[in-house]
């Protein structure tokens, strides 16, 4: 089996009834004994080694799951094995990429560890570096709307940042409640697990990488930027940040809430109310995983439930 195979072991019910019927029949028949089945459903057998095709007289074997269990566990097992050196191994593999990465230029219009850069598309260039250095989580401030052409690629970055297991906690103000672009990009990211709360005050951008580096403007309309690294004052700013999202209101921007994204999310809700879990929030509605885990994400941070069970509490109450 591929690796492709072996990680989606799965079946389905008409693959466990043609299995049951092969066995209510002793376990042997004739291959033309299935032709009404699936033509995939039988092939699917054979090839995850529950049913073995006896080429001499034309029949179909039922075989121990059990032993087929095992035998894809230990294949499993050699693949995670040869995957964990491949990964050990990578590291090397780039050294020279590495090498030639420390050796390139740097700018040099910096005082210690602050650097300021003035072209846009350098300071751009520069954050999209870090946001893909970038483990743990992202701090992010961004008053009023940003440029609609930018809203797909930021979407992809965040994403990215999302998936590689990044928490993204993002401050927005009122002005995006009236922004069709902003307000689409937070439907689609917080889906995929972004934080956001709106503050319905003044406040200045800011972006923070793993309580690491962070970015602030360094001349009107945001045309310099200054890169900090130095920890007493990313640890400052950090504060700045927590202080600001303390006082934000949970939720989305007006706007997220149509009647697309709406009646899913109620739904959801309600299911959690009743006690049922992800999985099966997800069976009722005939939503994936990832989606419903994306509305409760959503509905976490609007009641400010810290577990599951808290929320579905929450939502009992309402």
């Amino acid at each position: 089996m591929s690796e492709a195979d072996l990680l989606a072991v799965a079946t389905t019910e008409a693959e466990l009834a043609v299995y049951a019927d092969i066995l209510n029949e002793g376990g042997r028949v004739p291959f033309h004994a299935v032709a009404g089945a699936d033509a995939a459903v039988v092939l699917r057998l054979i090839e995850l080694g529950l049913l073995v095709h006896n080429l001499a007289d034309a029949s179909l074997s039922a075989v121990n799951p059990r032993a087929v269990g095992e035998r894809i566990a230990a294949e499993l097992r050699s693949t995670g094995t040869r995957l964990f050196t491949r990964a050990e191994e990578v590291p090397t593999l780039l050294t020279e990429f590495a090498e030639a990465y420390d050796r390139a230029p740097r700018p040099t219009d910096h005082l210690g560890e602050v650097r300021h850069i003035s072209d846009f598309e350098e300071i751009r260039h520069r954050i999209i570096q870090i946001e893909a250095e970038c483990r743990e989580e992202i701090l992010a401030a961004q008053p009023g709307h940003r440029p609609p052409q930018h809203m797909d690629a930021a979407a992809d970055r965040a994403r990215d940042v999302l998936e590689r297991g990044c928490a993204m906690h993002v401050l927005y103000g009122r002005e995006a409640r009236v922004d069709p672009a902003t307000a689409e990009y937070v439907a689609t990211v917080t889906g995929w697990g972004m934080k956001l709360r709106v503050l319905r005050e003044p406040f200045s951008r800011l972006m923070i990488f793993d309580r690491r580096v962070a970015v602030v403007p360094a001349a009107p309309e945001n045309s310099s930027a200054a890169f900090i690294e130095d920890p007493v004052v990313v640890t400052f700013l950090v504060s700045v940040f927590q202080r600001d999202w303390e006082r934000a209101e949970p939720g989305r921007p007006h706007g997220v809430d149509d009647p697309a994204v709406t009646p899913a999310h109620e739904h959801v809700g309600r299911l959690l109310a009743q006690g049922l879990t992800q999985r099966a929030v997800a069976s009722r509605l005939g939503l994936s995983e990832r989606t419903v885990a994306g509305h409760i994400a959503r509905l976490r941070e609007l009641h400010d439930a810290q577990t599951l069970f808290q929320l579905g509490w929450l939502m009992r109450g309402e």
